[in-house]
């Protein structure tokens, strides 16, 4: 039985400041200056949901892995326009100049608080992950080729803990014009900054270490259906059965987000069902028990 002993989540909403504080969890303070807000949510729900397993560096190393998924890369107007001015001939782009000049109107770090695998570095360093590792991106249907991976690493005994992490920076300038030309559109409005965190291990080696089990994995599926990209459009879908929806458009941290705060609660026993039909053709659904 693979089972959560740690779920942790942490999300910024429209009114919420634009600020995290990762700090706590950081094993060299100087590492803060190369972090974005995609990486402050992975740390922030990878350390929490470690504590709650009751996990340290001294447990982890090469039996824990690392599982992440990361949402759309964020880019701020502010540091889009400089590079697009430098770029421009006339009123139209130039790769000339872009490639001469242009990119260097960009902030030297910026790379590093942009990039899809930067989430998964901060959290592997900071925690002491020296398992394997799978990154993808960037929505919910590759969060089940993440769990998938997960799943049968620990069912293979090639680790014991493995550490999911789902994130998406979504507040600002790239990511809101992505989700504005969709169909159908996603107000910027309803996005949200999200990240959440799993701890999964084997019942057998929770127990022997005297973990809580939180909840269960009682099964999961997923089905890739092959299509034309360029004549076949799909809106997507994502449910949750038997706990309430979190709020807002949260990217791939829904799922973990959701088990997350039912872990927390304080309700009774009950089974959480999700199913996603994703716009690129990934339709997946997993059942879980959260255990009282």
């Amino acid at each position: 039985m693979i089972c959560v002993t740690g779920a942790s989540s942490v999300a910024l909403g429209p009114h919420d400041p634009k600020t995290l504080e990762p700090t706590e969890f950081l094993r060299a303070k100087k590492t803060r200056k190369f972090m974005g807000t995609q990486d402050d949510l992975a740390v922030i729900s990878a350390g929490r949901a470690l504590a709650q397993a009751g996990l340290g560096a001294e447990r982890l190393a090469e039996r824990a892995g690392l599982f992440a998924v990361v949402g759309y890369i964020p880019f701020n107007r502010e540091d889009i326009d400089p590079v697009l001015t430098e770029s421009l001939e006339g009123e139209r782009f130039s790769m000339q100049r872009f490639s001469s000049g242009g990119f260097q109107q960009a902030h030297p770090l910026l790379t590093f608080r942009c990039l899809p695998n930067m989430p998964a570095f901060h959290v592997s360093a900071n925690f002491d992950l020296q398992g394997p590792y799978f990154v993808s991106y960037p929505g919910a249907g590759q969060v089940y080729a993440a769990l998938e991976e997960a799943v049968s690493s620990l069912n293979d005994e090639s680790i014991d803990v493995a550490v999911l992490v789902a994130v998406a920076h979504q507040r600002n300038f790239l990511v809101e014009h992505h989700f504005g030309r969709i169909t159908p559109p996603v107000a910027a409005a309803e996005l949200w900054d999200a990240g959440a965190c799993l701890v999964l291990e084997r019942a057998d080696f929770a127990r022997a270490r005297g973990a809580k089990l939180r909840a269960e994995l009682l099964g999961m599926q997923q089905h890739y259906e092959p299509h034309d990209a360029l004549t076949q459009e799909f809106a997507g879908n994502e449910t949750l059965s038997g706990v309430a929806r979190p709020p807002g458009e949260r990217g791939p941290a829904l799922l973990f987000t959701a088990l997350a705060e039912a872990v927390g609660g304080s309700a009774a026993a009950l089974e959480l069902v999700h199913r996603v039909q994703t716009r690129d053709h990934v339709s997946a659904q997993s059942r879980w028990r959260v255990l009282s």
